[in-house]
């Protein structure tokens, strides 16, 4: 059985605030409200992958500390511009 959408949005949410450091939940909770409803499947799709990467990368990334991952690079820039707002 596959999961609905809204099935999927609320897994994403909850597991973007069950991270693992406490920067990284409240960026990726606050990020994940705000635009996951509005994401097509492919932008669910990457934002369900970066999930899967180590916290320690993810901060580095979204606070420009380390080039994120081509693959990662227009998400990770439009999760960091939520928070310079």
């Amino acid at each position: 059985m596959t999961e609905t959408r809204d099935v999927r949005i609320k897994r994403l949410k909850m597991r973007s605030m069950r991270r693992g450091i406490k920067e990284m939940d409240l960026i990726l909770s606050a990020y994940a409200d705000r635009n996951l409803a509005g994401m097509d499947g492919g932008g669910l799709d990457n934002y369900d992958a970066l999930l899967h990467e180590n916290d320690q990368d993810l901060y580095q990334w979204v606070t420009g500390q380390v080039a994120p991952p081509a693959r990662y690079s227009d998400l990770i820039s439009d999760i960091a511009q939520t928070f310079q707002k």
